[in-house]
């Protein structure tokens, strides 16, 4: 592929990304009233980070029971309210511990 090609797709990816996110805001002017289309808005957040986040938790790790293992750990802390930084640090230690033993025995 040469440079003109490449930026020929470039501008042609970039112009349609645009056009997704910005048509919404053009076409939609009025405020949404509807509880139904509030709700699946208000959730569409959460559920394309967790489609992205937990699929990629399995293959983060060199095993899947210590994936599992920091990913119980994550939930665990995570709803006794920890914060953000005290989840990670205790999931990434338990895959740590976890790794050591797998490899130790």
């Amino acid at each position: 592929m040469n440079t003109t090609e490449f930026f020929k797709y470039l501008f042609l990816m970039a112009g349609v990304t645009y056009l997704i996110r910005a048509l919404p805001f053009a076409m939609i002017t009025k405020k949404i009233k509807n509880p139904y289309i509030k709700s699946f808005l208000y959730y569409i957040p959460f559920a394309v980070l967790s489609a992205m986040t937990i699929p990629a938790v399995f293959y983060a790790t060199g095993n899947v029971y210590s994936a599992m293992a920091g990913l119980l750990v994550a939930i665990l802390f995570s709803y006794r309210e920890k914060s953000l930084t005290t989840v990670a640090l205790l999931s990434c230690t338990t895959v740590f511990i976890i790794e050591l033993l797998f490899k130790i025995f």
